[in-house]
Formats: C-alpha cells, structure tokens, sequence
C-alpha cells in the first residue's frame, strides 16, 4: 500500500490530521512529543467512481453516492525540531520512521501559536513562515548524515568498481531512495561525485530529498489562524492547503454518530440526527469555515500528494468486461493505485505475480479493445486482464 508520512514540530497538530484521516484512536494533547512512536493507519485519495460513466444502475457497491475511496497508508511520525538529524529531540526516531513514506505532508501550524520547538506560545505569537523550509533541511541533512559518514570509502569503489548511482542506491535503498532518484539527482550535479565537497554533497542530498520525499504544507489551524497568516502560506512557491484536522474530526465523527451525513472531501454536510443546541452551533461553525475554504482540506492535502505530488492513477481490474465484475458478479470490485505511465502487465503483476507472469493480453472493458503489454494505463481505466492462469 502507498504510504505517506505527517511529520512537522511537536504539536502542530500532526496527529489531529491523522485521526481526522483515518479516526484511529491516538492520543492528541496541547503539549509537545504527544507522539513517541510512529502511528500507523488507513486513510484514503477520493476519486470519482467509474460506475457513473458506465451508466451502472444502482451503483457498483463498491462507492457512496459516485464516490470511491482508495486506501492509502498514513504514517504520523514524532515531531521534528531543529537538529533532529543530529539526534535532538526525537530526531531518530521520525527519520527512522519517514523510510517507507513515498510523499510527505508537512503539517504547520498556521495559527502561530506554537515555537520552533512546540511550546504554546499563544495565537499570532510566532511566524509560521520559519517552519516551511527546516522540514526539508532536516530530511536532507538526514540523508546527508548516511552519505557522508562512508563518503570516502564509496568514492574508492566509485574509481575503480561500480557506477556512481549503482554505489549511492545501495547505500541509500533503506532510506526510500530509488535508483531513479539517485539518476536524477545526478544529472543535476555539474561535477563527479568524486570530486564534490561536503557543500556539494549536501546539496545533492537535498535534490535526492526533493525526488524520494516530495512535499506538500498543509497549513493546520486554520480555523484558528490569523488571515494574514493564511494568506502569506498561500503565496509562498509552493503546494500549500489551508487545513482544519479539529473540523474534521468533529465532522467524522458526527456523521459515524448518525448527527450528520458527510463525506470526507465534501464542501458541506446535511443535518439528519437530532443535534442539542451546543452541538448545532459547533456544526454552523464548521459550516461557515466549508464555505469559505471549500473543505477541512484533510482530504484535499491526500489527494494532492498522491495525485499531484506522486502522479498516480486508479486503474479497475476485471474480470468480466461486459458486466465490469468479477467471476463472482461484484461489479468494480477492486481499485488500484498505479504510477502513471504504468502498462497493462505491470497492472498484471499488481494483480498477481503469476498473472504478470503468464500474461497473454489485457481488454479496454469500456470499448473492448485488445491491448498489448505495453499499452499505457489511463486514469479511471477498467481492464481485464487475460493469461495462461
């Protein structure tokens, strides 16, 4: 499963996202290192289902009202402050944790009301500015700690063994580095590694950084912020979205009570329970807040890490093409997350390794075209899949 890591300062409200996402039960709390190991849970990207295209009457079961969400791992890790990387705070532990994450969304408390290090401090007391750009410092330093430490000794191979992106792979695969990272990184260097110095070098840590943990702020508090504090997160050159992990919750969690029915992503909620006065009055609250921003952003901050930061698609296998099910008449029944770009055998292998194996062809369900194993996957595609198996 496509893992994601929420990592940020101490109580920037990194686990409030979190419950929001997935209402796990974790413990959130107004002081900092509430999170001491790494949380674990299911959220998930929200997608239009292609049964409404399909013409599919009564839906596929598979979605709530056109809506399909697609399971993606959520991984709130210990806070960050400065000089994690040289062990401060609960520096390893967060680093340790991000390995496996492919993006990361960096939650920032937009209120300003927490220090560098997550201390209260009160609302509009601090810049949230100064926390955009240590995250990615902290990460790349990260990676620069693991290069360095054996620098030399890898330069030697380097001369006389292997390639460059063959020795930086192996010393960097378990901290999510691919080989295509350690490429791309390369080619923006104009020297041989050999040749770099430790200014060089932690400046190709920092583009190995930008390639294996893309980044994306969501703005936390924002019910909470003062505007100008909004509005200047907003114009920064970078992906930021305004969040509310609290309105979330109390949106989740209202409608799993039966007060309220709300879909995560949705720009409002209809009232179907029977709230008492203060519960009302919370609900107009966050009304208010959806009208004007459109969401929580908690689903908006998923779904544009793993479509926009990622560039992923969601592809539906089948195995009947003509009644888009399985052999058991569930129509649509599964959904996967592909790297765009991605052909009708990788699809095959995501299926199983023994259908990648035995792969004879794949069907367009949708024109019942014949496909070839290179044939290139489209979003919102529905394919059968045919093999020896």
């Amino acid at each position: 499963m496509l893992s994601i890591g929420l990592a940020g300062k101490p109580n920037a409200g990194k686990s409030t996202f979190f419950k929001g996402a997935t209402l796990a039960d974790v413990e959130i709390a107004n002081y900092p290192f509430t999170t001491i190991d790494a949380n674990h849970g299911v959220s998930h990207v929200r997608v239009k289902c292609p049964c409404i295209d399909l013409g599919l009457k009564g839906g596929c079961g598979r979605c709530q009202d056109g809506v399909r969400f697609v399971a993606v791992e959520l991984i709130d890790v210990a806070g960050l402050v400065p000089d994690a990387h040289l062990g401060k705070g609960l520096g390893n532990e967060f680093l340790d944790a991000l390995r496996v994450a492919e993006a990361v969304i960096h939650v920032l408390d937009a209120s300003g009301s927490t220090d560098v290090e997550g201390n209260p401090v009160g609302i509009g007391n601090y810049d949230p500015l100064n926390d955009v750009k240590f995250l990615e410092h902290e990460i790349g330093m990260w990676i620069f700690g693991i290069l360095d430490k054996n620098w030399r000794k890898l330069m030697r191979h380097y001369s006389s063994e292997k390639k460059a992106d063959q020795i930086i792979f192996e010393q960097l695969g378990g901290a999510g580095v691919t080989e295509k990272n350690v490429r791309a990184s390369l080619a923006e260097m104009s020297s041989s590694p050999d040749k770099w110095d430790k200014e060089q070098l932690a400046r190709f840590s920092q583009l190995l950084r930008q390639a294996s943990k893309p980044m994306i702020i969501a703005a936390n508090k924002m019910d909470l912020a003062p505007r100008e504090n909004v509005e200047k997160l907003l114009a920064l050159d970078q992906t930021v979205v305004p969040v509310s992990g609290a309105a979330e919750i109390a949106l989740r969690m209202a409608d799993k009570a039966g007060v309220i029915r709300y879909l995560p992503g949705d720009p409002d909620f209809e009232i179907v329970g029977e709230p008492n006065k203060a519960q009302r009055a919370g609900l107009e609250k966050i009304r208010a807040l959806l009208k004007e921003r459109g969401s929580t952003g908690v689903q908006e901050c998923i779904n544009r890490a793993v479509f926009d930061l990622l560039d992923y698609i969601v592809v539906y296998p089948v195995e009947d093409e003509n009644k888009f099910s399985d052999k058991n008449g569930v129509v649509l029944p599964d959904a996967y997350l592909m790297k765009r770009g991605s052909n009708a055998r990788d699809l095959a292998y995501r299926v199983h390794s023994d259908i990648g194996d035995s792969f004879l062809f794949a069907v367009d369900a949708r024109s019942k075209m014949r496909l070839g194993d290179k044939h290139e996957l489209k979003d919102g595609d529905v394919i059968k899949i045919v093999s020896t198996k």
